[in-house]
């Protein structure tokens, strides 16, 4: 089911680096251009360009957590990184092509997402977008909890335990601790018989003292 989720998320990430990042990255480039050969010292001020730059640092920032949270599928950003990937090898073979297939050429995404093409940025991005995809950790299920079992250590006098945590099923010697910190089963608790001391020896064990 997470991979399912995965997909959605994969669309999702998708629709961020066309729409949001293609847009943004016309908002800069011409802010940029319109402060000529010597921009200022401070761009703080220039809302065009802390807009772009915030889009696109927001649309990195969601790459990134679907690319370092373990428990996302892997498909959320190596879907579309394996299109950007495809995009920028068949622009690399055949640049009409590649051209062409973008849509919305006419709006700001749509020239921004081109930009993005041909300065090779799609390319990268889809290379590191991919990496989560080449861990076989990303691909299984993970367990939601373990049990913790303690285990009795034959062969000794005192009470010794060791508690360990797995999944196994416990064998006939361990005793399962239930979430809850009570014990599943009690009959392991019950009095032990009490063993008598020896009674007391009525002389000692060596002899009497020889005075002559």
């Amino acid at each position: 089911m997470r991979h399912v989720y995965g997909v959605l998320l994969a669309m999702v990430m998708a629709a961020a680096v066309f729409f949001a990042a293609g847009w943004a990255y016309v908002r800069v480039s011409t802010a940029r251009t319109m402060l000529g050969a010597t921009p200022p010292s401070s761009l703080i001020h220039n809302t065009d360009i802390m807009e772009g730059v915030g889009i696109l640092l927001a649309v990195g920032l969601l790459a990134g957590l679907l690319m370092a949270v373990p428990w996302v599928s892997p498909l959320a950003s190596g879907l579309p990184g394996l299109v950007l990937i495809a995009w920028t090898a068949l622009f690399l073979f055949n640049v009409p092509d590649a051209i062409k297939y973008i849509p919305l050429k006419t709006y700001d995404t749509g020239y921004g997402f081109d930009e993005l093409l041909v300065n090779g940025l799609l390319g990268a991005a889809g290379l590191a977008m991919i990496a989560p995809m080449f861990i076989p950790s990303r691909w299984r299920r993970r367990d939601g909890g373990t049990v913790p079992v303690m285990t009795s250590l034959p062969g000794s006098d005192l009470a010794e335990t060791i508690i360990g945590y797995g999944s196994a099923a416990p064998s006939a010697s361990t005793t399962v601790i239930e979430p809850g910190g009570l014990l599943s089963d009690w009959s392991q608790t019950r009095p032990q018989p009490q063993i008598n001391p020896a009674p007391p020896r009525s002389q000692a064990p060596w002899g009497p003292a020889d005075y002559s």
